[in-house]
């Protein structure tokens, strides 16, 4: 089974939440307006910008709903969801859901309390997993950052080959470029592999990356799209300029926190996206005049979606 590969940026959207701890639904619309005004065409829902280890199945499942209600009738932006978590009952219940209301594909992260001893392992649970949505595009999401699970995803795609027919590909969010390489290029590029590493976008696109999901395109967008544009006219200094420029903005997620920070940046485009899950903390006042100071000495006005 073949599927269209992605090409150009897909945001992994961060989840609104209301003062209150509950979802706030009614910013989907906007959200997902805004991102059509800056030439984006999909979004890879609930993964880690998403909080989506954070929320419960029936959020997921509503948060899900509210996406697909705010690109009713545009058939040209594909929406993916992330169905990983601890138990396969729920992920493959998930992914269940994600096919009867209408999403594009799924992504299953790796189990990660009970980790697989082996690549054979995630092979397994890949396929108990896709086999019921058969016909739905499904994609591993490889970030051993946050999973702990860590083996070459080119021995992943070797066992699946011919064993999944709808195994689309990878979310690739790490950084081993030889092993990115060779997942490109596997059986003449069959297989989607989605680079994960806005900062390293231009290293990615080197080794053959064509489509990128990440955190930072939910602001910066025109960065990273101008970003595209030089190197495929051959323009590597630009596009080392404007990849330097994405590295200053995302040292601040590094300074204040990642996700936090992101949402932070999110209110300086007026779209509040509220507040975060614990174990994640927000900003503090003080920290939020700091972040707000620092960010005007970045590229940040300048590339800033619309």
């Amino acid at each position: 089974m073949k599927f269209q590969h992605f090409s150009g940026l897909i945001p992994a959207p961060f989840t609104p939440i209301n003062a209150t701890g509950s979802l706030n639904f009614s910013l989907i619309k906007d959200y997902y307006e805004m991102l059509l005004r800056n030439d984006i065409r999909a979004a890879f829902i609930c993964g880690t910008t998403g909080e989506g280890p954070s929320l419960t199945i029936s959020e997921r499942k509503v948060l899900a709903e509210a996406w697909v209600d705010a690109a009713k009738g545009n058939k040209d932006f594909k929406i993916m969801t992330v169905v990983g978590g601890t138990s396969m009952a729920d992920c493959k219940e998930l992914a269940l859901h994600a096919k009867q209301i209408g999403l594009y594909g799924v992504s299953l992260l790796s189990p990660y309390y009970y980790k697989p001893s082996s690549v054979e392992v995630i092979a397994a649970c890949c396929k108990e997993v896709a086999a019921v949505v058969p016909d739905m595009p499904f994609y591993f999401y490889h970030i051993p950052v946050m999973t702990g699970v860590n083996f070459p995803m080119i021995e992943l795609l070797k066992l699946v080959h011919n064993q999944i027919p709808n195994f689309a590909g990878i979310k690739y969010s790490h950084e081993d470029h030889m092993d990115l390489l060779s997942c490109i290029h596997f059986e003449n590029s069959q297989y989607d592999i989605l680079w994960g590493r806005d900062e390293n976008l231009l290293s990615g696109m080197a080794m053959g990356v064509k489509a990128a999901i990440g955190s930072t395109y939910n602001y910066i967008a025109p960065l990273y799209l101008q970003l595209i544009e030089a190197f495929n006219h051959g323009d590597l200094q630009k596009a080392r300029d404007l990849q330097r420029a994405s590295v200053e903005i995302i040292r601040l997620l590094g300074t204040y926190g990642g996700i936090p920070t992101g949402k932070a940046f999110m209110k300086l485009l007026g779209m509040d996206c509220g507040s975060c899950r614990l174990p994640m903390i927000d900003l503090t006042i003080e920290q939020m005049v700091a972040f707000n100071n620092k960010t005007a000495l970045t590229a940040f006005e300048t590339y800033k979606m619309k």
